[in-house]
């Protein structure tokens, strides 16, 4: 399954990471060099979460982003006690 949320659509993006060297110009130094671009990727903080979707519990990957603005309903708490043994 891919790295993308359910609803946002936040997905992994390509970017590129820029090294310098040496010291600003309005710190007195002879200004910054580029010595290396690098490709990198930015990754969304995806999460498994066990959500209500269309009235059915199922497992969505969502972001953290979602998660904090409320866009998942979480299932209710299962009420579960063991059957009582017949005695007899």
């Amino acid at each position: 399954m891919s790295r993308v949320c359910f609803f946002t659509g936040k997905r992994t993006v390509a970017g590129r990471s820029i090294a310098r060297r040496g010291k600003a110009k309005h710190l007195g130094g002879v200004g910054r060099k580029v010595t290396g671009i690098t490709k990198r990727k930015f990754k969304p903080n995806i999460q498994k979460v066990r959500a209500v979707v269309d009235g059915k519990v199922c497992r969505i990957k969502v972001s953290a982003k979602a998660i904090r603005m409320g866009l998942v309903q979480k299932p209710p708490k299962r009420d579960y006690r063991p059957a009582e043994k017949a005695t007899g």
